[in-house]
């Protein structure tokens, strides 16, 4: 028997060309497709570990810094409507600016704050181009530092009022032990 060079010697006598392709290391890739089975379980446990997380079925909107809520016993459940934050001299709706209200604090007597008044004014022409079969519902909530004085909350109020939000409802932090009505 004669000695031969090494190499590849296995399946070699085989008489099909496509044996003799994968043993020699050609041919093409497989059709099957492997997936870490391991890496998308982790995945699939990460998105929906975040997804409880940030999800809120009770409506809970995020306070402006700063901002300490009356209390109150009757309280019920947050609607969809734009909310009306005054914090310090700040005024925002919806978390963008809408003015000051230095000027109010200044007089010292209610007056139409021009900012608010827009920007609400705004809001409620979006929200009739978007439903234009129905009708406005015109509320609006207040987000209110409990101690804001008194000229301050009878401006915003009536400036959301001048602006199509006559209906407007007061956040409050609900006392332990009350329930909703």
């Amino acid at each position: 028997m004669p000695i031969n060079n090494p190499g590849r010697r296995l399946m070699r006598s085989v008489g099909l060309e496509f044996v003799a392709k994968k043993v020699a290391g050609g041919g093409h890739r497989s059709t099957n497709a492997s997936l870490s089975l391991t890496s998308m379980i982790d995945f699939l446990v990460v998105t929906v570990v975040f997804l409880l997380m940030t999800f809120s079925a009770s409506g809970e909107t995020p306070q402006a810094k700063g901002l300490t809520l009356p209390k109150a016993e009757n309280a019920l459940d947050m609607i969809d409507a734009p909310i009306v934050s005054v914090v310090g001299s700040q005024i925002l709706v919806d978390g963008a600016p809408a003015g000051n209200t230095r000027a109010v604090e200044e007089s010292d007597r209610m007056q139409r704050i021009d900012e608010l008044f827009n920007m609400l004014k705004a809001k409620r022409e979006l929200w009739k181009q978007t439903h234009p079969n129905k009708d406005f519902p015109g509320v609006a909530m207040l987000q209110i530092d409990q101690n804001i004085k008194a000229v301050v909350v009878k401006s915003v109020f009536q400036t959301a009022a001048f602006a199509g939000f006559p209906n407007v409802s007061f956040m409050v932090d609900k006392l332990p032990g009350s329930g909703a009505h």
